[in-house]
């Protein structure tokens, strides 16, 4: 119960409820976050002027490989860390000067679990509800729609160390929703889950988005969770905004087919380009290792003259594929590495 009790403490500031927290944000908007410098021990510099802004109502997602800023940022936009220049507003309210006013609007969900895993879940409902003031018919009401929004109802009552880790997850974000916030902040919150109940946490964060009408500020590293559920993204590398805008636009901005090709051996990227550059139709070609990413106005025509010309140079080809543009292809674009390659530096 200790570890429910401080974990509850540090999402929340005891207290009545706060006046003009209803005030609206200029142009609606429910975050900003401008010029965020945060540098931790030893010089690492996890945020470099990072700016955003979401507007009410929506799911935007921070998309970036581990190390990347992501987690920096949402503590300091909840209030459980300073930047050491820049500035926050979550609905209005100024992150550094009205920490405690943040906390009673926010909901937080954080990469490591909340639950207390000796209690109930009903037992973990009921805490978290009382830290933020609430008891009596409305606490019970609460609980009992939360257990029932998320499924756990026939579970309410065991002890949430028998949990599967998409209930406990569940339950996470219920305890985040006890005081009825209105943004909710989810780090990675579909980390370690199966493919079953990651996708049933998606359809759960897009019901709160369109149905409730909640501001959702979700980061994530999974590629086809942001294009599944963001309405807006921004992609953020080495503590920076790279590039921003809705899955869509985002892809749309790249012309034609995307080109991938597996070579028998790694290749230096000076020399595939050298190679490629020559071969009419194709465009941002880039290199990691035995991948090779091309694009190319009319992919299926392409392909023939691209693996002509690797063989030619002697570089031989294991496979190759031709999509329409993804999220990956827009951040090798914009960062100019393959995703999974930033992923596996874990930048920190």
């Amino acid at each position: 119960m200790n570890a429910q009790l401080n974990a509850a403490a540090n999402s929340v500031a005891l207290g009545s409820a706060v006046p003009g927290a209803e005030r609206p944000a200029a142009r609606n908007l429910a975050i900003e976050a401008r010029g965020l410098i945060k540098t931790y021990p030893g010089g690492v510099r996890a945020l470099d002027g990072l700016s955003f802004a979401v507007e009410a109502g929506t799911i935007f997602a921070l998309l970036g490989p581990n190390g990347a800023g992501k987690s920096t940022t949402v503590k300091i936009l909840t209030t459980l860390s300073r930047p050491d220049a820049g500035a926050a507003r979550v609905v209005g309210l100024d992150v550094l000067r009205e920490p405690d006013r943040v906390r009673r609007v926010i909901g937080v969900v954080a990469q490591k679990s909340g639950v207390d895993r000796e209690l109930t879940g009903r037992e973990n409902l009921i805490l978290q509800g009382q830290v933020y003031g609430m008891d009596g018919r409305e606490l019970k009401q609460r609980v009992s729609e939360l257990l029932e929004r998320f499924g756990l109802e026939k579970a309410a009552d065991r002890t949430a160390d028998t949990y599967s880790g998409g209930m406990q997850r569940r339950l996470d974000i219920a305890l985040g929703l006890i005081h009825r916030p209105r943004v909710l902040f989810l780090d990675e919150p579909t980390t370690g889950l199966d493919p079953e109940a990651r996708a049933d946490l998606w359809t759960e964060i897009a019901r709160l988005a369109n149905e409730d009408g909640m501001t959702i500020l979700l980061t994530t590293h999974y590629l086809e969770e942001a294009d599944r559920l963001a309405q807006r993204l921004a992609i953020v590398d080495r503590g920076r905004i790279v590039v921003e805008g809705s899955p869509e636009q985002l892809k749309g901005e790249l012309r034609g087919d995307a080109i991938h090709v597996e070579l028998a051996e790694t290749a230096a990227e000076e020399r595939l380009r050298t190679v490629l550059d020559r071969v009419e139709g194709i465009h941002d070609v880039a290199a990691d290792g035995r991948s090779v990413h091309v694009r190319a106005d009319h992919g299926a025509s392409a392909v023939p003259v691209v693996l002509g010309a690797l063989e030619t140079a002697g570089l031989r080809v294991t496979s190759v594929t031709i999509a329409r543009p993804s999220l990956d292809d827009v951040y090798l674009r914009y960062v100019g590495r393959a995703f999974s390659a930033a992923q596996s530096e874990g930048i920190q």
